[in-house]
């Protein structure tokens, strides 16, 4: 990344931050979880139109930081390793995979 890009960048990130906040409080606990792909659908085609793909360049980075930080936090909590706690979360998603 130039200097450029990472001042554009820099500049949506507070706004898209904020945005993947609210929408992870919409989501986290939503009936029926089939409902969460549909809804952050609808928060990633509204940064797109708003921000173009800078805009989800920077929700993916968002939700990356994030995540890799709460896979960090479960591991140090339950005693496991990084991989363990993503081999776990791998097989929940073969898991429902196969129920389909």
């Amino acid at each position: 990344m130039d200097d450029e890009e990472d001042m554009r960048l820099a500049r949506m990130t507070p706004e898209i931050s904020r945005r993947t906040l609210v929408m992870l409080r919409g989501l986290a606990g939503l009936e029926p979880p089939e409902q969460v792909p549909e809804d952050a659908m609808i928060v990633a085609d509204a940064i797109l139109a708003e921000y173009g793909t800078d805009g989800l360049r920077v929700l993916v980075m968002t939700l990356a930081a994030w995540a890799t930080a709460q896979i960090e936090n479960v591991a140090e909590l339950s005693r496991r390793s990084h991989e363990a706690v993503l081999d776990a979360v791998e097989l929940a998603c073969l898991e429902a995979s196969a129920e389909e």
